[in-house]
């Protein structure tokens, strides 16, 4: 079984880079404390490093 990541907006995208408020749409992230959960892959580690400060990350 592939290991899982669940990924918390907890810091508003307003006022961010274009690329970084594409990132967090892209992650599936629409409001403050909106979850969602993904494979634990490079890919998505790295989306979510671009954003780390807008987010909070857990592995599950």
């Amino acid at each position: 079984m592939a290991k899982k990541i669940k990924i918390t907006l907890i810091k508003s995208a307003i006022g961010q880079k274009k690329d970084q408020i594409a990132t967090v749409k892209a992650l599936g992230l629409n409001k403050i404390r909106s979850e969602v959960t993904h494979d634990d892959t490079p890919q998505v580690r790295g989306m979510a490093k671009k954003i780390e400060h807008l987010v909070s990350i857990q592995e599950v």
